[in-house]
């Protein structure tokens, strides 16, 4: 299985990376190393997370970066809705539904 960004989540993941990268070289690979991991393990069992957001909606975090992974299971891929910071306010992204 394959996945796809929502154009918002798109955006907050290259911004996640260039911060990281701008605070110390190098790091930003590490981030995106980090969420490829993360989407290669999502892809492979989309299920195997919690449900955020009845009906089909699922969360899961990053190890070491302070994020949530949002998606959902659309159209025989995983779409991500959202890379949230912890520190943003909770369910921000409902609009992208």
């Amino acid at each position: 299985m394959s996945y796809f960004f929502h154009p918002a989540a798109e955006s907050e993941y290259l911004e996640s990376i260039v911060f990281y990268e701008s605070k110390r070289p190098g790091l930003g690979a590490t981030y995106l190393a980090e969420f490829e991991r993360l989407m290669r393990t999502i892809c492979e069992a989309p299920h195997r997370n919690p449900v955020e957001k009845h009906p089909d909606v699922r969360r899961t975090r990053m190890k070491q970066f302070p994020f949530t992974v949002l998606y959902r299971e659309h159209a025989g891929s995983v779409q991500v809705l959202a890379v949230a910071h912890h520190r943003r306010r909770a369910q921000y992204w409902l609009d992208r539904l």
